[in-house]
Parts: structure tokens; sequence; C-alpha cells
């Protein structure tokens, strides 16, 4: 099959998260297993920088198209992109492929090339990766985007693959909303893939620890944006909560409006290492010298940093925003509600323990090789994809 992705950012876009390493990872397995793969985006690198590469290249065995940000700035400001060419670009390509999946929800790029691959009969397949939510985010431009904008793009979407069940459960309830439409949408779950991480962990944690300070303290680990749903408010104060003499809290990622507020919370704590954003060795280096991973989020998909520290042999302390249960269930790590006490709780035990973090790392990383791995979700993507042709 001829598959063309949308998305508003691409590799090695990193800096926006996790539906960067999402689709990059569904184009790259799909690819894989023989069909041809499209990817259009933007030139966004991250909050203030574009790419600078070909418009125009061939990454990984997928053919990526890139067209530029006319106002850059609005990236920064709203999260909006205002791509020069995108409908120009899909009327050209959309004719050659079989099926067109969109990523995210409300973009303009979704506007733009969705009712392009509308008038040429082309399925449209929606994953909301976890932006459907109005209590996250800017949860007023959401209301008025949906308001204004949401039901003509609801309405040419054949099928919404969600990551969980209860986005399933939150995009029904939405879409009930955007009216009717002479085919009927379809939902169904496919959770995020991960792929097997494989590196020498020795050496890598002796250079990251070096670097960072750590020495062989046992260390919490978050990775991800520094935005209010991800928690990390929660987490410096249930890391304090949990009292282990000697641990250390490391926070990964690149600041989207939290940072001086987290670093008032720390107050100076010398346990309390803010990396900034890591990207390559240096983030693998994090995996690598870290030994539990927390993340006490609200309102999110289903975390690929949550699956990565897994593959990586990490147990993981969660909340339900997480939607990622089976962590639990399968004895990786717990599942709590998104607060200091709770997340203190559990991280205490964690921390003290090497041979529980060991045993539970053993059973994080065998649930993602048996249930996550990219070329098992690629498969579902590619039955879903055969059904509405």
């Amino acid at each position: 099959m001829r598959i063309l992705h949308l998305t508003p950012y691409y590799a090695p876009a990193y800096a926006f998260g996790g539906v960067v390493r999402s689709v990059e990872g569904m184009a790259t397995s799909l690819s894989a297993r023989g069909h041809e793969i499209a990817v259009l985006t933007t030139d966004a690198l991250d909050q203030r920088q574009r790419y600078h590469g070909p418009a125009d290249k061939m990454i990984d065995g997928v053919r990526v198209l890139r067209r530029s940000n006319i106002l850059p700035g609005l990236r920064g400001r709203l999260n909006l992109s205002t791509p020069r060419g995108m409908k120009q670009a899909a009327e050209a390509i959309a004719p050659t492929v079989d099926v067109v999946h969109i990523h995210e929800f409300r973009t303009l790029e979704n506007l733009l090339v969705a009712p392009v691959a509308q008038r040429l009969g082309k399925p449209i397949v929606l994953s909301p990766h976890g932006t459907l939510n109005l209590e996250t985010g800017r949860g007023g431009l959401k209301t008025a985007w949906d308001r204004l904008l949401s039901p003509g793009l609801a309405l040419r979407v054949d099928h919404v693959v969600a990551l969980s069940q209860a986005e399933r459960a939150e995009a029904e309830t939405l879409w009930r909303g955007f009216g009717r439409r002479q085919r009927p949408t379809r939902f169904s779950v496919i959770p995020n893939g991960v792929a097997a991480i494989e590196f020498d962990r020795r050496q890598l944690s002796v250079d990251f620890r070096e670097r960072y300070q750590l020495g062989d303290a046992p260390t919490v680990l978050f990775m991800g944006r520094l935005q209010k749903r991800k928690g990390v408010d929660v987490l410096i104060e249930a890391f304090k909560a949990a009292g282990v003499e000697g641990a250390r809290l490391l926070i990964v990622g690149p600041d989207e409006g939290m940072l001086s507020r987290l670093t008032a919370l720390a107050d100076g704590d010398p346990r309390i290492v803010f990396t900034g954003y890591l990207a390559g060795d240096a983030r693998l280096g994090a995996l690598a010298a870290s030994d539990v991973f927390a993340l006490p989020a609200t309102g999110e998909g289903q975390p690929m940093a949550a699956l990565e520290a897994m593959a990586a042999g990490l147990p993981v302390v969660l909340s339900p925003g997480c939607n990622l249960h089976e962590a639990a269930e399968f004895g990786g790590g717990f599942e709590v509600e998104a607060s200091a006490s709770a997340f203190a709780e559990k991280l205490g035990p964690l921390l003290r323990d090497a041979q529980l973090r060991e045993a539970m790392g053993r059973r994080a990383r065998r649930l993602v090789a048996e249930r996550y791995a990219w070329d098992g979700i690629a498969q579902r993507l590619e039955d879903l994809y055969a059904s509405l042709l």
C-alpha cells in the first residue's frame, strides 16, 4: 500500500515530544514491511528553530516532504503552524496514495489537506495522540476551534485510531457533537509502539553520571516537555517527600513555560538536576543512568517516554492519566493517583531496594517487547488500512 502521513512536525523535531517519535515509528515500521510511505510535514525543528535540510528527502526508507512555516513565531506562542504550499503539496501527492493518515486533531495542516483527500476519494485515518482533551493545554482556544473548524474536519474522517479505551470514548463523545455524515466514522484502539532500546548501559551510565555529578545515587528520571499537564511539580514534591537519603531526581526536557516555577520549587536542592532538552547519546545516557521512571501526568494519550523507559528496563511509577495500566498489571511498575503523597509512597521503596527495581524493570521490558513492539503495531495499522480500501 501507499500511505501518506500528515503531521505538523517530524524527525528530527523530537523537541515536540512523543508525537514525533510515534509517527516516525509508524512510518519506518510500515516501510520496513514493504509499504510505500510518505510524510508531509513542516520545517519546524523546535519552538524557535527551523529544519534547514532538503524539502524532499528519504529518511530510513520514508519520503519526507517539508513545507516552510510563514510565521514560525506562532509555533512558540500558540503551537500553531502556518505552512506555505501545504495544500499544493497534498494535491500533487494525494492522487498517488491509497490512504491518508493525519496526526493530532486541531491543526491547520489537517484543515488544508483533508478536503483534498476527500475530494480524491482517499480514506482518512486520524490519530489524535491525546490532543482531544479540553482540560489540558489551551482549553479556550480548543473550544473556539471546535466551534468553528472541527466539525468540517471531523465529518471527513473515516476512522479514528485512539491510543486507549479512554481516548476512544472521548473521541466518540466529541464526534457525536459534530453532526452526522453519510458514512459513519469508525473508532478503534491501537496503542503506541516502541523500538527495542539497545545500548552499552555501563559506559553510557558512567559518562552521564560523571557529567551531571550523580555519583552512584539511585536516580528517578522524568523525561518530557516541562508543561503543566506533565506533573513535574508534583514529582518534585513527591521526590522530596520520599525522603531517600542520597537519591537524585533527573529532569530532562525542554521548557514550555514551567521551568522558572520548577526551579523555584526545587529551591536549590542539589539532588534535583535539570538538564534541559537532550538528544542522541545524551538522551540514551539519561535512560542508562536512571533507576526509576516517574510521570504523574494528566490528559496524556500514551506517553512514548514511559514506553521507552520500560524498553530500557526501568520500572515506572505512572498516573492513570498515562493510560498505561498494563505496566502495573504486568508487574513492571506502579499506577497511582497524580499526587505527591501517592508518588512518594511508591518512589521510596523503589529507590531503597535495588533488587525490587531490577525485578520490576525486567518485567517492564518484557511487557513492551510482547505488546508494544513496532512490528506488531504496524501489522494492526496495515489491517486497518486494508479494511478501508
